[in-house]
C-alpha cells in the first residue's frame, strides 16, 4: 500500500470537479499541507494536467521513500520515484493525489465574497465556501489570486486541514519535469513461485 502524497483527510476535502485544473496553468510554488496537526511541505511543479513534488522528508511506499511523486491526470497514475533503487512505483490516482488547483470545486453549494485580501504577497479574492459531502456540509475559506484565478489557501473551518501554495512564480515548466529520468526502470510485481506437486 502507498501512503497519499499527502496523508490525513485530504481525500475528504473538496476536489476540483473535473479531472484536473480548469485551465492551462504554468507555474511553481511551496505547498504547504497542514492536516490534524501535522505539516507536510513539498516543491510544485505545475504543467496543465500534471505536476511534480519534491517532497520534504519524502512520502513513505511499500518500497520504500520516494523523494519526488509525479501526478499524472492525462495518465490518471502517479509515479513515485525510488532514488536508491532507481526505479519508479505506478499506483492508479486517487483522489487523496489531487491538489485544489481550481477556483471552483466539486461539491460547491455556496460561495460568498467576502472582500480583497493578499496571500503569499500575492493579490487575492477572500471567499467563504460550502461545499456538500458525504457527513454533511463543510465551511471553508478560499483565497483566489485575482490575476490567474488560482486558490493559493484553502482552509477548512469545520476541521484541522489547509493547503496553501507560497513563492508562486507563473512560468513556463520543462517537460522533462513531469516525465520518468533516463534510467529509472518501472518496479513490477516479482512472480509467485508456483507449488510444484
Amino acid at each position: 500500500m502507498v501512503a497519499a502524497l499527502a496523508e490525513g483527510p485530504l481525500s475528504s476535502s473538496p476536489q476540483t470537479a473535473d479531472k484536473g485544473p480548469q485551465v492551462h496553468l504554468e507555474f511553481s510554488a511551496k505547498v504547504i499541507q497542514r492536516s490534524d496537526g501535522r505539516l507536510r511541505e513539498a516543491q510544485l511543479f505545475v504543467k496543465g494536467d500534471r505536476y511534480r513534488l519534491e517532497h520534504r522528508g519524502g512520502v513513505r511506499t511499500d518500497l520504500g521513500y520516494a523523494g519526488v511523486s509525479i501526478v499524472r491526470l492525462d495518465k490518471q497514475e502517479v509515479w513515485f520515484l525510488l532514488s536508491q533503487r532507481r526505479q519508479f512505483l505506478v499506483v492508479p490516482i486517487r483522489p487523496d493525489h489531487r491538489l485544489p488547483l481550481a477556483s471552483h470545486l466539486e461539491g460547491e453549494t455556496s460561495r460568498l465574497l467576502i472582500g480583497e485580501a493578499s496571500s503569499g504577497g500575492r493579490p487575492a479574492r477572500l471567499y467563504e465556501l460550502t461545499i456538500a459531502g458525504a457527513g454533511g456540509a463543510e465551511r471553508y475559506y478560499q483565497w483566489v489570486d485575482a490575476e490567474q484565478d488560482l486558490p493559493l489557501k484553502l482552509i477548512s473551518l469545520d476541521r484541522d486541514w489547509s493547503v496553501e501554495y507560497q513563492h508562486v512564480v507563473f512560468s513556463k515548466q520543462a517537460d522533462y519535469f513531469f516525465e520518468v529520468p533516463l534510467g529509472y526502470r518501472r518496479w513490477e510485481q516479482p512472480p509467485v513461485p508456483q507449488e510444484k506437486g
